[in-house]
């Protein structure tokens, strides 16, 4: 009779779904938009806390008109990863929170680096880079930018944190959330005191305890419970960031599979029971919000691409589709470097979108169209080639996102990735992990410790094997040589994309 509302709060908007775990049927979902802040400094990517509030207000109540409030018993948030907080002594906003898309702290990434002995001693000392998407550096970037808004810092929390704030009032971060911050030793799963140094040594009291995963961030709040008319004991769970989310929603809890999502950016991971620390940095060494680690590489460049180039020649979607299946693969050679936002993985955070290949032949709208999906696939294949290295291999890619809703698309990810790729029946797989990890939070908070999240995921995940696409042979080998002219053209082009920033500001 137990029903449990997953959330994921994204860069567009809020979702909400209600999972039946009696029937492990999906019976209710709702939907409400919010927007960045227009008009900022080219990398500057912000939001206003208060319309992720606004949003989640909006889809509690349409879900709560749509089922039976007495039977919820638990609600788990996923939230876009990375995002400041900043909250004063008596909990509310300073200013906007600064997202992961924002790429204006490369200045902070380099003090707080130099400072720990350079790339490799940040490593040795996080598992990871000081990269600009993470918090740490934009925590720095508070205190050299904006000193009196700094003074007034008591409280970091990331987005999903401040949500699962607004819902019970308890200051609380996870493991999983808390190691895409770089302010974590993500093998000891404890706070890194050399990185909390670097910024200010009163950071340490500013920071929630770190908790496990399994573990609740409290109760609804009984006015909140009231207004939705749910009785009893509503119980938050601890949640975690849209990947590790994500990861649950898909069934990704134990080693052996592979998750993509190709959405506003990309990101693709795996489960592992030990950490995997990639000594280049190139590869994140994230814990998951299951109890291990999820090793993840996160592109910034996806749907953003392909939706700049469908809006470019105001097509629809079905158009979209018709131009790029229409289209020879490869794009008669013209290669597009997708760096529209800059570039996490590779770390090209000066980076910028460039068109290799244009001529009479190439120069339109299905070559363009066509070279925008294959160009942000392989930016992604970079990341899933440096994860083979390291050990985790894919033999089949569970992909998510609005990418994956396109037929044209997964086969152009199954002939560049060389395996075979199948979407889910139930999409929206972080807010699904989040009813999720709610069910598994519930239980073993009723005593059953030795409650598996694999015990709620089985019969509730599962793929739509009908969406299931082949690695066409000829297309990979031909997109094998793609990818290392585009790997090329990424790494001759880098000392020149700072340069050319400059002079467009």
């Amino acid at each position: 009779m137990s029903l449990f509302i997953g959330i994921d709060s994204g860069t567009q908007s809020v979702k909400a779904v209600v999972l039946d775990l009696n029937t492990r049927q999906v019976i209710a979902d709702a939907r409400a938009p919010h927007t960045l802040i227009a008009g900022l400094p080219v990398g500057h990517m912000e939001q206003h806390p208060q319309e992720w509030t606004a949003a989640l207000d909006t889809v509690l109540g349409e879900v709560a008109r749509q089922v039976d409030g007495r039977r919820v018993r638990g609600i788990g948030v996923s939230g876009q990863q990375h995002g400041f907080v900043p909250l004063d002594a008596k909990g509310q906003v300073i200013r906007p929170a600064k997202l992961w898309c924002d790429t204006s702290t490369t200045a902070e990434c380099a003090i707080l680096t130099k400072k720990l002995g350079g790339p490799k001693a940040a490593i040795r000392q996080t598992g990871n880079l000081i990269l600009p998407g993470f918090t740490a550096p934009k925590i720095l970037w508070l205190k050299r930018h904006e000193p009196r808004n700094y003074q007034k810092l008591r409280h970091v929390l990331l987005p999903h944190d401040y949500l699962n704030f607004w819902l019970t009032g308890n200051y609380f971060m996870e493991f999983g959330d808390a190691s895409g911050t770089a302010l974590m030793d993500v093998r000891k799963r404890a706070w890194s005191k050399d990185v909390i140094n670097a910024i200010d040594k009163n950071l340490a009291a500013w920071l929630p305890e770190l908790s496990e995963s399994h573990q609740p961030t409290g109760v609804l709040k009984p006015e909140l419970a009231r207004k939705y008319g749910f009785t009893g004991e509503v119980v938050v769970s601890a949640g975690g960031g849209d990947n590790m989310m994500g990861a649950i929603g898909t069934g990704n809890v134990a080693p052996g599979v592979v998750t993509a999502s190709f959405g506003t950016s990309g990101t693709i991971y795996a489960y592992a029971a030990k950490p995997v620390v990639d000594p280049q940095g190139e590869i994140a060494a994230f814990c998951s919000s299951s109890g291990g680690w999820l090793p993840l590489l996160c592109t910034m460049n996806v749907t953003t691409v392909t939706e700049q180039v469908r809006a470019l020649f105001n097509q629809d979607h079905a158009a979209l589709e018709t131009a790029v299946r229409d289209t020879p693969a490869g794009s008669g050679g013209l290669v597009l470097l997708p760096y529209l936002a800059g570039e996490r993985t590779p770390n090209v955070p000066d980076g910028s979108g460039v068109l290799l290949g244009l001529n009479q032949k190439t120069f339109t709208s299905g070559h363009l169209a066509r070279a925008a999906m294959e160009g942000a696939t392989m930016g992604m294949n970079y990341g899933l080639r440096r994860l083979a290295a390291l050990g985790v291999k894919a033999k089949e890619i569970r992909v998510t996102g609005g990418g994956a809703k396109s037929p044209v698309w997964r086969q152009l990810m199954a002939d560049i990735f060389g395996v075979p790729v199948v979407a889910m029946v139930e999409d929206e797989g972080a807010a699904l992990g989040g009813a999720l990890q709610a069910a598994w939070c519930v239980a073993r908070r009723e005593g059953q410790t030795q409650a598996k999240l694999g015990d709620f995921t089985s019969g509730v995940v599962a793929i739509k094997e009908q969406t299931r696409c082949w690695p066409n042979q000829a297309n990979v080998a031909r997109y094998r040589k793609l990818q290392a002219l585009q790997d090329q053209l990424s790494l001759a082009l880098r000392p020149v994309f700072s340069a050319q920033r400059k002079l467009a500001e």
